[in-house]
């Protein structure tokens, strides 16, 4: 809530301070999210990286600390253990020890001796028995051994045969040897028990103070300290997350993603779009110091290699292009200066092509192949829908009457001589999407809607689109063009040819739109005559 009380200008800074490059917006964050098919993200297997390594960390560490403490507190037992043995075996009188043993509490001074060793015994809750025996070949003697609560000592002078698990330390404690503080856990609970040497004035062993300190507080401040553990580590873990996350979201999540993002929709298509990529990618401005950096710099530089290459290869492919395209004149040219009725027929026939193209995008006649794409291609490759003239002998070509129905079959194979002259052509450049509309054109300009036209007897939209236009076109300037054989028809007359064949010789919306452009057709006529 504090946030809301400060300064805009600093919640901002220090909303951005985790950045490593220019900040990056929520929507464009959640579209990296969701971008990209992988198995699992570069996040999460940084996520599972920390927790696994954390995790064994932790278990490292909480078991050397749990080992450590409780090995601490075992010693602090043998501490207590061996210091309270101590203190009762000074209280005991080793002179007096079988004088206990035969008289029991008549003895002098075995009252007063008990009454202090109970005195120790209850300075601390961890001490549960507190006894004396003197050690024989057929068992412990037992000189003190002071009730508790639920079990009543025996009574001096009573023999405790050995436990078989005490047979170990046996001949150590006849020898009046000093042994290790031993741990048991039997019906006795939990125990860890220590038995120091009672000696009398000579300095010889003549019993043994024995002490049980109580265990069981161990195991319940050793699962304590196991919580407190496992809570610190857990508290630990998560930080060591947060922290892992944060950091590897904007030093190596973000600035990733953003790269991929920015090669993932890199425009190509257009100059303008790979410039507008290119500015995208540098205003990323990743700086995160290290090889991440390294990367979006090498990225940054293969970029603007890429894109020095592409526009080479771009003015290459445009040099070429003229090139096709000033050679396909020259040859349309050629096949038209065989032909002396066709005047400038090549040139007209792509005007009127280009009008009807653009007339027909712009009133979306046939809008899904009307592209901008497919007018250049016909365009370009209209002064080849003759080329299969080249075939046709010049005494057909330039025939001053009407031709026989022999010259006239002739003249119909221009058709698809043409067709198998591009053909050829597109075997050696496969790609040239112009030449497939010029293949259409050369092949099926002179079919006809109703499907009385040649070669192939085509009709409707069997015809392909480009050959369609072609052919209002074609036989518009044809009817407008002095032949050897006839006058040219007024404009008037041949508007009117084009509107009865609609439907039959035409496809009827190009012929209803070559018609209603009536006034731009004619300026087109009439620039060319005054040619």
């Amino acid at each position: 809530a504090v946030i809301w009380f400060l300064p805009k200008v600093f919640v901002e800074k220090f909303r951005y301070d985790g950045w490593q490059q220019k900040p990056i917006t929520e929507d464009l964050r959640q579209a990296m999210s969701k971008g990209g098919v992988r198995k699992i993200s570069l996040r999460l297997k940084i996520m599972l990286y920390i927790t696994v390594a954390s995790i064994l960390l932790s278990v490292v560490a909480v078991t050397i600390g749990f080992m450590l403490f409780r090995r601490s507190t075992i010693e602090d037992h043998k501490v207590l253990g061996e210091s309270v043995a101590t203190l009762s075996a000074s209280v005991v009188n080793g002179d007096m020890v079988d004088y206990y043993l035969d008289y029991g509490e008549k003895a002098a001074g075995y009252l007063h001796t008990k009454e202090m060793l109970y005195g120790i015994r209850d300075s601390s809750p961890d001490i549960l028995y507190i006894y004396v025996y003197k050690i024989e070949a057929d068992g412990c003697h037992v000189v003190f051994d002071l009730d508790t609560e639920d079990l009543e000592g025996e009574a001096p002078g009573s023999v405790i045969p050995f436990d078989e698990s005490f047979s170990d330390y046996i001949p150590a404690l006849l020898a009046g040897e000093e042994i290790e503080p031993l741990i048991t856990d039997d019906t006795f609970g939990w125990l860890l028990t220590v038995y120091t040497p009672v000696r009398d004035s000579h300095g010889d062993v003549t019993a043994y103070a024995a002490v049980d300190i109580s265990m069981n507080q161990l195991r319940t401040e050793t699962y304590s300290f196991l919580a407190k553990q496992i809570s610190l580590f857990l508290g630990f873990f998560i930080f060591i997350l947060t922290l892992g996350l944060w950091f590897a979201k904007y030093n190596i999540v973000y600035p990733v993603n953003s790269m991929a993002r920015a090669a993932g929709t890199f425009a190509y298509d257009s100059e303008e779009g790979r410039e507008d990529s290119v500015e995208m990618i540098k205003e990323l401005d990743i700086h995160t110091g290290d090889e991440i950096e390294n990367l979006y710099g090498a990225f940054c530089k293969t970029t603007e290699d890429s894109m020095n290459y592409v526009a080479d290869i771009q003015s290459k492919n445009e040099t070429i292009e003229k090139m096709q395209s000033g050679l396909i004149i020259v040859l349309a040219d050629m096949v038209e200066n065989r032909d002396k009725c066709t005047g400038d027929h090549i040139k007209k026939t792509s005007a009127y092509v280009d009008l009807i193209a653009k007339k027909l995008k712009e009133e979306g006649i046939y809008a899904d192949q009307m592209t901008d794409e497919f007018i250049s291609y016909i365009k370009d490759s209209a002064p080849l829908h003759d080329i299969g003239k080249i075939t046709v002998s010049d005494l057909i070509l330039n025939s001053g009457t009407k031709l026989t129905d022999e010259q006239y079959e002739i003249m119909k194979g221009h058709t698809t001589a043409g067709r198998d002259i591009i053909d050829q052509v597109i075997a050696t450049v496969p790609v040239s999407g112009y030449l497939n509309e010029a293949r259409n054109m050369a092949n099926s300009h002179h079919e006809r809607w109703d499907g009385k036209g040649y070669p192939e007897g085509l009709s409707g939209e069997q015809i392909p689109l480009s050959a369609r236009i072609m052919t209002v076109a074609d036989v518009f300037d044809a009817l407008v063009s002095r032949r050897s054989y006839k006058e040219p028809f007024s404009f008037d007359k041949a508007m009117t040819i084009i509107r009865e064949g609609a439907g039959s010789q035409f496809d009827p919306k190009i012929a209803d739109v070559f018609i209603r452009a009536a006034e731009e057709v004619k300026k087109i006529a009439d620039d060319f005559s005054d040619d």
